[in-house]
């Protein structure tokens, strides 16, 4: 179960910074790599179900970032899975860190928690 849900997880964050941060996986300079994740199970979700996914920032450094997530069943509302979620960015050819872009941090600090 809780590989299907780093799925989820993986699929919520990536969708968000490509359709709002600007990240682009294959021709772009700079890439998010996971340093560092959990997962957390907490109950079933099945198939042909829906699922609903939050997410929130818990933690914004110059290179990296915390994301926090939770997911529930989408018809019952059932919490399923709670987890975290550290992604660096680095430069793409040297793998080096490298400063979060202003449209990252922009959407980021919208989703900070205090």
């Amino acid at each position: 179960n809780n590989a299907d849900y780093y799925g989820y997880f993986d699929t919520v964050i990536n969708e968000m910074l490509i359709s709002e941060g600007g990240l682009d996986i294959h021709n772009g300079e700079t890439i998010g790599l996971c340093a560092e994740s959990h997962c957390k199970f907490l109950g079933p979700l099945s198939f042909p179900g829906s699922v609903d996914a939050f997410l929130r920032v818990a933690h914004l450094g110059s290179s990296s970032v915390r994301y926090e997530l939770a997911l529930f069943d989408g018809e019952t509302g059932e919490p399923a899975a709670v987890g975290w979620f550290v992604h660096v960015f680095v430069d793409a050819e040297t793998r080096r860190p490298s400063e979060i872009t202003a449209q990252m941090r922009a959407l980021f600090e919208r989703l900070q928690v205090a």
